[in-house]
């Protein structure tokens, strides 16, 4: 019988973490430091676990690695995208992520190029998205220097906008913004900055990787443009957020009822955000609320949602 697969996260406890992800969204958290939820993961650092259904109890890149043909016998060593919830109760280290190919030479494990959908923000709150270096020469004397203020551009906030962050782009949340992030499965972070904070279980500050961001770091900095569509229906609004190589994001507003068809991607990925109600999968219904994470294996054609729900979705890219 064809059905969704529901997943139960798996949390990371982060020096600029706090509590929202128990009281905003109902988890059992580790601690009011815990950063994020990875909620649908096969990644090592963190694989979410099956929680119904014939694969109860597996972790997902056991899923993966066991089971192919629920992805539709897909191509790749290992599963390529990873949905998380961030909570930035302080603001994150400004960071840069490298592409496939540099993270396969020095790393061992896939590049990194990532998006936002931002779920809560507070006032004021900004994230650092890009830089302001016209040449390579000119980004590394920044970054020796530790001139912050000329190298990093800063952009306000606020809660339902989207940000696609290719691997190369400088960047960071700020304090007191959550939000969904679907990214290629990969944990490499090159740090810039991190405010001179101390770790509380080392003693010390965490490391930073000048190098490496100098070297992976896109020059100059290029806004990307997005092309978001919104497509309403009766009872239900459809916004495409991103087609992007590695993956396409979509967000899935129900007020009544929504019927969607698998067209060519082999899995879908669903994250609740908001609300609650059923997913009809082959004659089943299964009630769904906020903050619940479930897949849609590749044997599943068709689905019927039905209740009041934000989902935001995700489906693999022709890249990943």
């Amino acid at each position: 019988m064809a059905e969704p697969f529901f997943l139960q996260p798996y949390f990371q406890e982060k020096i600029w973490g706090g509590k929202k992800l128990k009281t905003d969204f109902g988890y059992d958290i580790p601690s009011d430091l815990t950063g994020e939820c990875w909620a649908i993961s096969a990644h090592p650092h963190g694989p979410s676990t099956v929680i119904n259904g014939p694969y109860a109890g597996l972790t997902l890149d056991q899923v993966w690695a066991q089971h192919r043909d629920v992805f539709g016998n897909a191509q790749g060593a290992v599963f390529p995208l990873l949905t998380k919830i961030l909570d930035a109760e302080a603001d994150l280290s400004v960071q840069v992520h490298p592409d496939d190919a540099y993270a396969a030479a020095h790393e061992h494990e896939l590049g990194k190029t990532e998006c936002w959908y931002i779920i809560s923000a507070e006032p004021g709150a900004e994230l650092v998205y890009g830089h302001k270096a016209q040449t390579r020469a000119e980004l590394k004397q920044l970054i020796e220097a530790g001139d912050w203020q000329d190298l990093f551009e800063h952009v306000p906030v606020k809660a339902g906008e989207f940000y696609y962050v290719p691997s190369g782009t400088i960047h960071a949340l700020g304090k007191g913004i959550m939000a969904l992030e679907t990214q290629q499965s990969s944990d490499t972070t090159y740090r810039l900055y991190d405010y001179d904070r101390v770790d509380a279980k080392s003693g010390q500050k965490r490391e930073l990787h000048l190098q490496q961001s100098i070297d992976v770091t896109t020059v100059p900095f290029k806004m990307p443009t997005l092309d978001i569509q919104t497509d309403a229906q009766a009872g239900a609004t459809i916004t495409t957020y991103i087609k992007a190589p590695y993956f396409s994001v979509y967000q899935w507003r129900v007020t009544q009822s929504l019927t969607l068809n698998r067209t060519t991607a082999p899995y879908t990925l669903v994250s609740v955000l908001d609300g609650n109600g059923m997913i009809t999968v082959d004659g089943t219904d299964y009630p769904i609320q906020r903050g619940q994470h479930f897949f849609l294996p590749f044997d599943v054609k068709s689905w019927t949602l039905q209740g009041d729900l934000q989902l935001i979705a995700s489906e693999p890219g022709p890249k990943a």
